[in-house]
């Protein structure tokens, strides 16, 4: 299969490109396009042979389930029930943006592959223009997960998508690089208080300024079904293994030295601001503890890692400010809960 790759101009008319793209999708096919987060690879969420497609492309288990796109705040109606006025707050407050709320699903519209084993499924509304203007022209909800081979890092950029899924998918709208960087946070709205499952852009505080206490962290056990990406599966993780540790200058620095002693060659993803010349090399992701910019280079400084000849990566941990838990969850998906202590 040719992966045709199309630059989405916002100075031009780009109505044949969604055109073509809308075309791929009714016709049971699956679509990469970017969001304010990641980029998306899309099929129409009530379509089962096409959203299998999707699994297909990425390799990606067929017990983790798929978060719904929509183009507008009223289409939940159409596919969730027990939209509560918390609900309803929050889409006011975050939507169009990276939160995704799981409600119970309305019965036989959701093709059942999306949302294996749970009655519940996540929407939401991403803010994007190019994301936007495709799921209206589709007129239809797209279910999408990250645009890459499952496990590897997620794609910030058309051309990461390229990289993993060239002859696997026919399209990809390049809409330029995310803004976010990491994937959409998703709250439980079905529990009381409601649940975070996975933790994103929109903050634990940020969501209580809304509705008040919420639950945070949630995994499952291996035999239960995930209501949310993220829950259950190692994710985002590089080719060489990949430890987490403590931002101590003294500590990363004699762990490089123990390391290379061994023979290993070292990568380390840090602050700009960390000096560790004994690195073979090292990825900054912006300033310390700024973690807003961590988050949109994270997965990219991920992929640089795999341009060198690591065998073995050490990232250095933020706190837990703001988007920081975000930041945090992924580097320890990434490592397997793996650290140098």
């Amino acid at each position: 299969m040719e992966t045709v790759l199309i630059l989405v101009d916002k100075i031009l008319d780009n109505k044949e490109k969604y055109k073509q793209a809308v075309d791929i999708l009714k016709n049971g096919g699956i679509v990469a396009f970017p969001t304010e987060t990641v980029y998306g690879l899309g099929a129409l969420a009530t379509d089962e042979r096409a959203v299998q497609e999707i699994f297909k492309a990425k390799g990606r288990p067929s017990d983790n389930p798929l978060i719904v796109h929509i183009g507008n705040k009223e289409d939940v109606s159409k596919y969730a029930t027990g939209v509560t006025e918390d609900a309803e707050k929050l889409m006011t407050a975050y939507w169009p943006g990276p939160l995704t709320l799981v409600f119970d699903k309305i019965p036989g519209v959701i093709a059942a592959n999306v949302t294996p084993g749970v009655e519940t499924v996540g929407i939401r509304m991403p803010d994007h223009p190019v994301a936007l203007e495709l799921l209206r022209a589709l007129d239809g909800p797209l279910a999408a997960p990250s645009a890459n081979r499952s496990g590897k890092p997620s794609p910030t950029e058309a051309a990461h998508v390229y990289e993993d899924l060239k002859g696997q998918i026919p399209l990809i709208l390049d809409g330029g690089q995310t803004g976010i960087g990491v994937e959409s946070t998703v709250l439980d709205m079905t529990t009381n208080p409601p649940s975070i499952l996975r933790p994103g852009g929109i903050t634990q505080e940020m969501i209580e300024e809304i509705i008040g206490t919420v639950q945070a962290g949630s995994q499952v056990p291996g035999d239960e079904a995930p209501r949310s990406p993220g829950m259950k599966y190692m994710h985002y993780a590089p080719k060489a293994p990949l430890f987490v540790i403590s931002p101590d200058e003294t500590t990363i620095r004699g762990t490089v030295k123990m390391l290379q002693m061994e023979g290993k060659r070292v990568a380390i993803i840090g602050p700009d601001d960390l000096n560790i010349p004994e690195a073979d090399w090292y990825l900054s992701v912006g300033p310390r503890n700024h973690n807003e910019v961590m988050a949109a280079r994270l997965y990219g400084a991920l992929r640089q890692c795999d341009m060198t000849e690591a065998d073995i990566i050490l990232a250095v941990e933020t706190d837990l400010t703001g988007v920081g838990t975000a930041v945090m969850n992924r580097l320890m998906k990434a490592a397997d809960g793996k650290r140098f202590i």
